[in-house]
């Protein structure tokens, strides 16, 4: 969830302070009913959502009297290890949230599950996404007295619920969605139990799975297996679920049939490839990625080489489809921190080099194909092609997992301003220049569509969405309608230790 008060006190599309050459997920979530310990289960479900999100992590739990909380900075690990941490957080149901965010963002009252007393009781909700109409809403909101504690486009939604008319917390639940615009995956803790739900276009995942006689929610299926949940079916696009506390499942579809359009660059990058999404593996769909990038676009070399670790399963797609082998030219280190945390470019440039490494002894005197998943600025991918140079590499041909990255997002992934993007200032054969490539080749939006086993892509209604390729955005975008209002929000801004 995007922090909606730092994106419009900065620049239009100045949406990203920090300046990682990858784009981010900005969260993970999970939750669980009728599991002894469930805020055991919770943590272990967030570890397996950690790459979603390393900033900060929240839990809250519900014991049938009271809701407990206990957020912190940093990883699920350091925050969620020790026995005397988790038994701070007592009851059969509980839900967690995993965070990745902007600078100005951070601090502890940004970092989910939110909580709020409501006239019906507690009400906990853990969000995946961004509402790209939250700050018209949160003027409106403001102007009839309410007050904010935290700068999360996330909040807007608790507000909504708070002021309703309507009889039942569910109606009221229902009527704040109706107002919002954007997407969200919501994990909802309520006195009655749980609710779960996507937005109408199902942009960003949710997951739902069965841990005995406990319902689990999740991000990812992968975190079902952590917990040895067993995968029962995606939460559809615009559906609502409401599980009791006897276990019982009901579904609800506020929105009526909504057209489908969730979020491609799951595939390409943001989950785990051990993840299922859509039906399909997601390991074999960045295979299946590789090898259409093959067909499209052969190169003459003796290499291909992935730019660990997420370039991995498309090369080896590549290298099966061009008959080309597959070397580990590059050496990733485990334990160098990320890149999108240091604060200049010359300490991202120096990190680069720690985390990575040529194979000198592979590489001098090869041709290699580089294969990564994207191009966001393109300092990374210089860096890197530089660093074949250096090795001896006769020849780099860079390949790229992805269309050209044009657009910014604005459903709950951190990119940089579009005039920060390299393929929105420059064509394809401008960009190999600037990396240094001696070429680069982008799969095509068709190749990508046929990888996640469709046709193609359907042009009057694409079958996801694409928009950081195309430009085509499913919903509206009120707020960036509006970014040359002068009128701001602002709260105090808050340091964290």
């Amino acid at each position: 969830m995007t922090s909606h008060n730092e994106i419009f006190d900065r620049t239009p599309w100045d949406i990203s302070a920090g300046d990682d050459d990858k784009l981010h997920e900005e969260c993970g979530i999970f939750g669980v009913l009728g599991a002894r310990d469930a805020a055991v289960t919770v943590a272990q479900g967030l570890h397996a959502l950690q790459h979603r999100g390393q900033e900060a992590v929240g839990i809250t739990s519900f014991d049938g009297q009271e809701f407990f909380s206990r957020k912190g900075i940093g990883h699920v690990a350091a925050n969620f290890s020790s026995p005397s941490a988790l038994a701070e957080l007592p009851g059969m149901m509980a839900s967690g949230h995993v965070r990745y965010s902007t600078t100005g963002g951070a601090g502890l009252r940004n970092v989910q599950p939110l909580f709020a007393d409501l006239a019906s009781g507690g009400f906990s909700i853990a969000h995946n996404g961004n509402i790209s109409n939250a700050m018209f809403l949160k003027r409106d909101l403001v102007r009839k007295g309410a007050i904010f504690q935290s700068t999360s486009d996330t909040e807007v939604i608790i507000h909504l619920v708070a002021t309703s008319r309507y009889p039942t917390l569910l109606d009221r639940f229902v009527d704040a969605l109706r107002l919002i615009e954007g997407a969200y995956s919501l994990i909802c803790q309520t006195p009655e139990g749980m609710i779960a739900c996507r937005d109408p276009q199902g942009i960003r995942p949710l997951v739902m799975g069965k841990l005995g006689d406990a319902v689990v929610f999740a991000s990812e299926t992968v975190a079902l297996d952590v917990v040895g949940a067993d995968f029962v079916r995606e939460v559809d696009p615009g559906e609502l679920l409401q599980v009791d506390f006897d276990g019982n499942i009901s579904s609800h579809r506020p929105f009526g049939k909504t057209d489908a359009r969730p979020c491609i660059f799951e595939h390409v990058y943001f989950s785990r490839p051990d993840s299922i999404m859509g039906g399909n593996s997601v390991y074999q769909v960045r295979k299946a990625i590789g090898a259409q990038l093959a067909m499209e676009s052969p190169a003459d070399a003796d290499l291909v080489i992935p730019v660990p670790d997420s370039g991995v399963p498309a090369a080896l797609g590549y290298a099966q489809e061009s008959g080309i082998p597959f070397e580990l030219g590059i050496i990733r280190s485990h334990y160098v921190g990320r890149t999108f945390i240091q604060p200049s470019d010359g300490a991202r440039n120096a990190d680069v080099k720690r985390k990575h490494n040529a194979n000198r002894a592979l590489v001098a005197g090869k041709r290699i194909v580089l294969i990564d998943d994207s191009i966001v600025r393109g300092t990374t991918s210089l860096k890197i092609v530089q660093m074949m140079r250096e090795a001896g590499a006769a020849e780099v041909h860079m390949r790229i997992a992805s269309p050209p990255t044009e657009h910014s997002c604005f459903y709950g992934v951190d990119t940089p301003e579009r005039s920060k993007l390299l393929a929105a200032r420059m064509d394809v054969k401008a960009m190999a220049e600037f990396i240094q490539a001696d070429s680069l080749a982008f799969v095509s939006i068709d190749g990508l569509y046929r990888a996640v086993g469709e046709a193609e892509r359907k042009k009057s209604c694409p079958q996801y969405c694409d928009a950081c390729f195309t430009g085509e955005y499913p919903t509206r975008l009120t707020d960036m309608a509006e970014r040359d209002n002068p009128e701001q929000l602002s709260l105090a801004v808050e340091k964290v230790a």
